[in-house]
């Protein structure tokens, strides 16, 4: 049951305020995205520092994705219950706390446990933001402020690398926590001023049985895909906990099919237009974090950069995009989102391929030039696909909708780091004929040919889903003519 009392397009104070509203949401839709990509940049370094292998530091990236996974659906469901804004403000605070103890860290188990404490708050941002904005903005505006809040998601995404590289040589590792710090402040004492009160709540119940199976089907299932790596896929603990992972996911199914109050909407996926917008968001994002992973060690170890002047080289992705995707978004209000989200996808296709021939020798002018080019697929493809996944939704399902666009967001990060790595590992494990969790000294071959086989893979990824959306453009277009 609902409790609708009024809309936010009624309030004339609401509505002279709602871009400065969205200001406040993307600052913290940007910083929490960002979180989970800025380590990466800073790995070559942690793994001096503090004398780890990479397969052991990248716990501070997944650690960080594991958590938001866990947690972000319950979250969804709250904020519907509760009130989305009043669970989007208390994760800002949570989430600037979660940065400074980040930052204090002086050794890797600190360092991990401030990262879920970040990633709790980031959860609650997350979960709610997209379903506030779509409550507040008119039907005319809803798409543009869709899309620039997926500008904002998929930017922070992948701006990581280029702003981390940039504040590690300038500041230290501790400041790509910190700067987190002062513009959170700012845009809480903002929020203050300008967020509304709550208008829709939803009286129902906390599906505890729900939240407890997901949050340990995520929980195995990254362990399982990430220790494997380590440990080899053949391992009985890593067998036990995939096995783990399949079992609490289809009791979690069972739970929430028979649940009057599900954690998760099943109901959603009864869209076909949600469905598919949804696979390929995951898609997406699982093949961008092939980039986002690999790209700062090719940038530091093979072309011999800093971390300063990678960070400028891989800026070249999240400067594209934010140039590109707000023209996209606005162009997808006049003549729909199928056509672009497919050319993005054939962009990215073509980059990742590019990327893909890359060696040891390339031109830096010639990296920047796919880099680039990948941004600038991304940017077509992420607004027009995320104004599809919230335009169906009922308005009660907002926080859900929005948590469950999120969540897949960032599975296919920690997917695409897994995929990633273990392609990686895997090659360069092969080529040097022993088992590999690093870097081998004096051998750029061996990096280089793992390399080229997870670009290969991610130019994969992103045809499947040039596909999947060439065929549903082609569908649209075929119903569009049978009712005409």
């Amino acid at each position: 049951m609902s409790s609708i009392s009024a809309t936010y397009q009624d309030d004339a104070a609401v509505q002279k305020k709602r871009w400065i509203i969205l200001i406040v949401l993307n600052l913290f839709t940007f910083m929490s995205t960002l979180d989970g990509s800025i380590v990466n940049i800073a790995l070559p370094v942690l793994v001096k520092q503090l004398n780890l292998p990479v397969a052991q530091v990248e716990w501070v990236t997944t650690g960080y994705l594991m958590a938001i996974c866990a947690a972000i659906l319950f979250f969804g469901k709250l904020g519907d219950m509760a009130g989305k804004i009043r669970i989007f403000r208390i994760g800002t605070v949570v989430f600037i706390i979660g940065s400074l103890l980040c930052g204090l860290s002086t050794n890797l188990p600190f360092l991990i446990v401030s990262r879920v404490i970040q990633a709790v708050g980031a959860s609650m941002t997350m979960a709610n933001s997209q379903g506030i904005v779509t409550d507040i903005f008119p039907a005319s505006e809803r798409g543009k402020a869709l899309g620039l809040i997926g500008t904002f998601v998929s930017l922070g995404s992948i701006a990581g690398p280029s702003l981390g590289g940039i504040i590690v040589s300038t500041l230290g590792w501790e400041y790509i926590f910190w700067v987190n710090v002062p513009i959170g402040i700012i845009a809480v004492v903002l929020g203050m001023k300008v967020l509304p009160k709550d208008l829709v709540r939803v009286q129902s119940k906390i599906d505890l049985p729900g939240s407890l199976l997901f949050s340990f089907f995520i929980l195995t299932l990254f362990a399982g895909l990430l220790l494997g790596q380590q440990l080899g896929y053949g391992d009985v603990r890593i067998i036990t906990a995939l096995a783990a992972a399949a079992a609490s996911f289809a009791a979690f199914l069972l739970v929430e099919l028979r649940s009057s109050a599900p954690l998760l909407q099943l109901s959603l996926f009864k869209n076909p237009l949600f469905s598919l917008s949804i696979l390929c968001a995951f898609l997406v994002f699982a093949a961008n974090f092939c980039f986002n992973i690999i790209s700062p060690f090719y940038a530091q170890n093979m072309l011999g950069l800093t971390p300063f002047s990678a960070g400028f080289l891989l800026m070249l992705f999240p400067i594209s995009m934010v140039i590109i995707a707000p023209l996209s978004g606005a162009l997808s209000d006049k003549i729909g989102s199928e056509f672009l989200t497919f050319a993005g996808l054939i962009v990215m296709v073509i980059a990742q391929f590019g990327l893909a021939r890359l060696h040891e020798g390339s031109s830096v002018i010639l990296v920047g030039v796919w880099i680039a080019m990948l941004g600038v697929g991304s940017g077509l493809f992420q607004s027009p696909n995320n104004s599809l996944i919230m335009s169906k939704v009922p308005r009660t399902q907002l926080g859900s909708a929005g948590s469950v666009n999120s969540l897949v967001r960032n599975v296919g990060m920690v997917v695409g780091i897994t995929i990633a790595t273990s392609i990686l590992f895997n090659v360069m494990s092969s080529k040097a004929g022993y088992r590999v969790t690093g870097l081998v000294e004096g051998r750029p071959d061996i990096f280089l040919s793992g390399m080229h086989v997870v670009f290969m893979t991610s130019s994969a990824i992103c045809l499947v889903s040039a596909l999947l959306t060439g065929w549903r453009m082609v569908s649209i277009r075929r119903s569009k003519r049978a009712r005409a």
